[in-house]
């Protein structure tokens, strides 16, 4: 299985081909240092197997920015030995830090901009970088990624949209590629070249007058020529569209950019891997053989590991599928895919970052801070009472209602859909034994059934299933729908 196949990059020996991309966790304090909190999480990952572990985006300076990890300063690197410390201990899974460096943004809406940044100033954030892979080196990191991505410093030289008119500006590709370009310089004199250094960067910025694939093609062309050792790919999440909440900062992920880089329940699964093979493809013909990583829904291990199969990409990364479930991969290994926590993109993390709270998954028990411990797959799966679920179904305005009994021992519903016969996929998970679901179209054959789950996944025997097929159109005149159980 091309999931579980080890990786080496630049002699950093990664145990499988998946990544948990950086996700905030708003659980640091205002001081920057490691909590306990956001230590617990990655060892939770590291429980898990998870190849390589991104640790969320931690700032090279001293700016403002809320509860944010900080490597700006020698004083922080005891903290994160600790955390490394404690994931080396806890499996072979590989742990860098993505470091970042963003500019300053105001609750009233204002934000800096690339071309109010002096020289000076430029040359200040060049030296930060190095200095704080230095740091990320001595606190026993595998390797460092740089944060060249979504609505920040590095990504908005970057972008197309940079206002520049300097040797940084946004005229010519070459000159919004300059920064990047001293930056790793600078890493490199810090680190060595046998240190591991990676980039995130967008594949397509999804803003008016922003980049598309095919600048990122020959952007990763000259990441390769830097001689980046990964190149992680994302989209979109950038300042430009964002909307603005009165009396709050802007959040880059507020706007269509924004959904495009964490897309819902109604996008496609995989479907930032073109993009990615693209990419792939373009700097291999250039001679280059660089990993190249890509993120968006692919918590699938069937649709995972055929992108990976194919050759499209080198891993996968996966955010809120690990978030639901840090035991994906340990799963996958064992076989037990039945058992994963199915991550059903509702989103309910993105809100909470939005709004600066502690990120944490719907699925969870209440109140829970981390991922439950996995309880294995021997414990009794939640079981209804004798009767079955009484799953019914009704029909009203367009739309489907679904209700069920309450399952011994179930901690959230995963509800199931298939259409005119095809195979059956998650619909959602729920905590509360109702769904209602608004995407029926008539004349369609539909048939849903509900699977009770506990905290670790295991689920009970399917409902009985209701089938249903809604009013096809009629010129003239509408009729009854038709249900039969």
């Amino acid at each position: 299985m091309k999931l579980l196949e080890p990786i080496t990059i630049n002699g950093m020996k990664v145990p499988n081909r998946v990544m948990v991309p950086a996700m905030v966790t708003r659980l640091s304090g205002e001081d920057g240092f490691v909590s306990p909190a956001i230590s617990n999480r990655y060892v939770r990952y590291a429980q898990g197997e998870v190849g390589l572990i991104v640790v969320e985006a931690m700032a090279i300076h001293g700016s403002n920015a809320g509860p944010l990890l900080r490597i700006s300063d020698d004083k922080f690197v005891p903290g994160l030995r600790d955390m490394v410390r404690r994931i080396h201990d806890t499996s072979d899974s590989k742990v860098v830090p993505q470091i970042i460096h963003f500019l300053k943004i105001a609750r009233s809406g204002w934000r800096q901009t690339v071309d109010m940044l002096t020289i000076e100033e430029i040359d200040r954030i060049i030296q930060q970088f190095g200095e704080a892979a230095a740091r990320a080196r001595e606190a026993g990191f595998d390797g460092i990624e740089l944060h060249n991505a979504h609505a920040y410093t590095l990504a908005s030289f970057v972008s197309r949209v940079n206002a520049r008119t300097d040797e940084y500006g946004g005229s010519t590709l070459e000159s919004r590629l300059r920064l990047i370009g001293k930056v790793m310089d600078s890493v490199r004199r810090h680190v060595g070249r046998d240190f591991p250094v990676g980039i995130r960067y967008l594949s397509d910025e999804f803003v008016r007058g922003g980049y598309t694939v095919e600048d990122a093609k020959l952007i990763g062309l000259r990441m390769s020529q830097l001689g980046f050792d990964y190149l992680s790919l994302s989209v979109g999440g950038k300042f430009e569209d964002a909307v603005h909440t009165p009396g709050h900062v802007l959040h880059g992920y507020s706007g269509y950019s924004g959904e495009r880089c964490m897309p819902g329940a109604t996008y496609p699964d995989a479907l930032h891997v073109p993009y990615a093979a693209e990419i792939k493809a373009f700097i291999a013909s250039k001679g280059f053989d660089v990993p190249v990583i890509a993120a968006g829904k692919l918590s699938d291990p069937a649709t995972a590991e055929a992108q990976l199969a194919a050759g499209k990409v080198d891993m996968v990364a996966i955010a809120r599928g690990l978030l639901a479930d840090p035991d994906w991969v340990k799963k996958v290994r064992q076989g037990q895919l039945d058992r994963i926590v199915k991550c059903d993109y509702c989103n309910v993390c993105k809100q909470l970052d939005g709004a600066h709270m502690p990120v944490t998954c719907f699925l969870w028990p209440k109140g829970a801070m981390q991922a439950p411990t996995d309880a294995g797959p021997d414990v009794k799966p939640p079981a209804w009472p004798e009767g079955g679920a009484g799953l019914t179904l009704r029909f009203e305005k367009g739309s489907v209602s679904l209700k069920w009994k309450k399952a011994l021992g179930a901690a959230y519903y995963d509800v199931y859909r298939a259409d005119d016969g095809g195979a059956a996929r998650l619909v959602d998970g729920v905590k509360l034994p109702v769904l209602s679901d608004a995407a029926v179209l008539g004349g369609v054959h539909y048939r849903y059934f509900v699977r009770a789950c506990d905290t670790s996944g295991n689920a009970g025997a399917a409902s009985e299933p209701v089938q249903f097929i809604p009013p096809a159109p009629d010129p003239g005149q509408q009729t009854d729908a038709v249900s039969t159980a």
